[in-house]
C-alpha cells in the first residue's frame, strides 16, 4: 500500500493577505480557531467539506489553499558578496564550482538588463511597395523588411508577444518558458495606452493594461473601447494589484496620502501620459481636491515603474506612484491609494493560435501562479479568467 501524500497548504498566507484573524476565519467556516491554528502549522488535514468551507471563505478555489506536491529540496547556498537577503526574498539558485550560488532578486536585480538573441537582421527594406530595395536606408516604422533568420520559420511561429509596462509581464513569460520549453514569450515594454494602440494595430498578440475608469468604475474595458473601437476584444485577467505611493524606507515624511503631496517639503516623480499609475494619481488627487499645480514635480516624468523606484530609492523625489510588488523589490516604503486590476487584452480570433492557448494556459500552472503570487501586493485569485470582452465583433 502506498504510503499517503502530506497535505500541504498556504491558508496562513492567504488569510494573513485578506487581514483575516484565525477566530474570523473560523467563524466563517463554522470550524474552531484550533482547528485554524492546526491546519496552518500543517499538523492536520483539512476534510474535504471543511476545506470547501474555508475556500468559500476566503473567496478562493481549494486548491489555491491546498495541494499535495512537495515543497522543492532545501539546499546550502552561498549569497555574493555585498548582497542580503531576508526570509521571503526571491532568488535565482544555480551551482558554480563545488557550491549552491544564490542570487537574491530586489531591486534592479529583480529584472533583466541584458543583451537579447536576435531571431535574425534585416537585410534590405523600408521603401514604398514597388519601389526597389535599398540595402543600406534607414527603415521607417511600419515598413516591411526582408529579414534574415537565424532559426527555422516552425521555431519562430512558437513567439508569443506582449506589450506591457509590469514587470510582472517579464516574470510571466520567463515562468511560462520554463514550463513549456517550445514556447517563446516577448516582451515588449509600453505604458498601458502605447500597448493598447500597438494590439490595435495588429503588432502585438496581447496588451497588458491597468487603466481605471472613473466614469463607470469599471478597469481597462472602457478603454478598449474608446481606443480600439469596433475591435473584437476579450480581456484575460493576469492579477490584481495595489497601487500607491512608492516612499523611502520607513516613510520619513509621514505621507499619508495624496493630500500630502501638495506639502512644501514634498517632491513628486509622476509617469507619462497614458500609464496607469499617472490616471491612479490623477484620480487621488481630485479625490483630495488638490489641482496639479499644487504638487512639486507633477510634470517630472519618468517612463516605468521601475524608473519611478530609483528615483525614490535615490532620494531624487519623495514620492511616486507605482505597485506594492516594486516597493518591497526596492526596499521602499508603500502608501496604499487604490486596488488595481491587471489585463491582458487580446482579439478574438488569436485566441485559437496554438502559442497564445499555450501561454495563457501556463496561468492555470500552480507553479506559474506561485512566481506571481510570491509578489507583494499581487492577488492571483482570478488569475487566467476571461473578465471582460467587447462583443463588437462586425457581423
Amino acid at each position: 500500500m502506498s504510503r499517503e501524500l502530506p497535505v500541504y497548504n498556504r491558508l496562513k498566507q492567504t488569510r494573513l493577505r485578506l487581514g483575516i484573524s484565525q477566530k474570523e476565519l473560523a467563524d466563517a467556516a463554522g470550524v474552531t480557531r484550533q482547528a485554524i491554528g492546526a491546519i496552518e502549522a500543517g499538523q492536520f488535514a483539512p476534510s474535504v467539506h471543511v476545506a470547501l468551507r474555508l475556500a468559500g471563505a476566503l473567496g478562493c478555489r481549494v486548491e489555491d489553499l491546498f495541494w499535495l506536491e512537495p515543497p522543492g529540496p532545501r539546499l546550502a547556498a552561498h549569497l555574493p558578496l555585498e548582497t542580503e537577503a531576508s526570509p521571503g526574498t526571491r532568488v535565482v539558485v544555480a551551482r558554480v564550482g563545488d557550491r549552491w550560488m544564490a542570487y537574491p532578486l530586489s531591486g534592479d536585480d529583480a529584472f533583466r538588463w541584458e543583451t537579447i538573441p536576435a531571431d535574425g537582421t534585416v537585410l534590405a527594406g523600408g521603401e514604398p511597395a514597388g519601389a526597389p530595395a535599398v540595402g543600406d536606408r534607414l527603415a521607417p516604422a511600419g515598413r516591411s523588411v526582408v529579414v534574415e533568420a537565424f532559426d527555422a520559420p516552425a521555431a519562430l511561429e512558437r513567439t508569443v508577444v506582449i506589450s506591457g509596462c509590469t514587470p510582472a509581464l517579464s516574470l510571466w513569460a520567463r515562468a511560462a518558458e520554463r514550463w513549456q520549453p517550445s514556447l517563446r514569450v516577448h516582451w515588449t515594454f509600453a505604458n498601458s495606452e502605447q500597448a493598447l494602440l500597438a494590439l490595435g494595430r495588429g503588432e502585438v498578440h496581447a496588451a497588458g493594461t491597468h487603466l481605471y475608469d472613473p466614469a463607470s468604475g469599471d478597469f481597462n474595458l472602457p478603454h478598449v473601447r474608446r481606443l480600439l473601437p469596433g475591435a473584437d476584444v476579450v480581456l484575460v485577467n493576469l492579477g490584481v494589484w495595489e497601487e500607491g505611493l512608492l516612499v523611502p524606507p520607513g516613510n520619513p515624511l509621514g505621507l499619508k496620502g495624496a493630500a500630502d503631496l501638495a506639502r512644501e517639503d514634498v517632491t513628486l516623480v509622476n509617469r507619462e501620459e497614458g500609464a496607469g499609475s499617472r490616471i491612479v494619481l490623477e484620480l487621488a488627487l481630485e479625490e483630495a481636491g488638490l489641482p496639479r499645480q499644487a504638487v512639486r514635480g507633477f510634470d517630472t516624468v519618468v517612463h516605468s515603474h521601475m524608473a519611478v523606484a530609483r528615483c525614490v530609492a535615490s532620494g531624487q523625489a519623495d514620492a511616486g506612484v507605482s505597485t506594492a510588488a516594486v516597493a518591497s523589490l526596492y526596499g521602499l516604503g508603500f502608501v496604499p491609494l487604490r486596488e488595481v486590476r491587471y489585463d491582458l487584452a487580446l482579439r478574438r480570433e488569436t485566441l485559437g493560435s496554438a502559442p497564445v492557448m499555450q501561454l495563457l494556459e501556463t496561468l492555470q500552472h500552480p507553479k506559474v501562479r506561485l512566481q506571481l503570487a510570491h509578489l507583494a501586493g499581487y492577488d492571483t485569485k482570478r488569475t487566467g479568467d476571461i473578465v471582460g470582452e467587447t462583443g463588437d465583433a462586425p457581423g
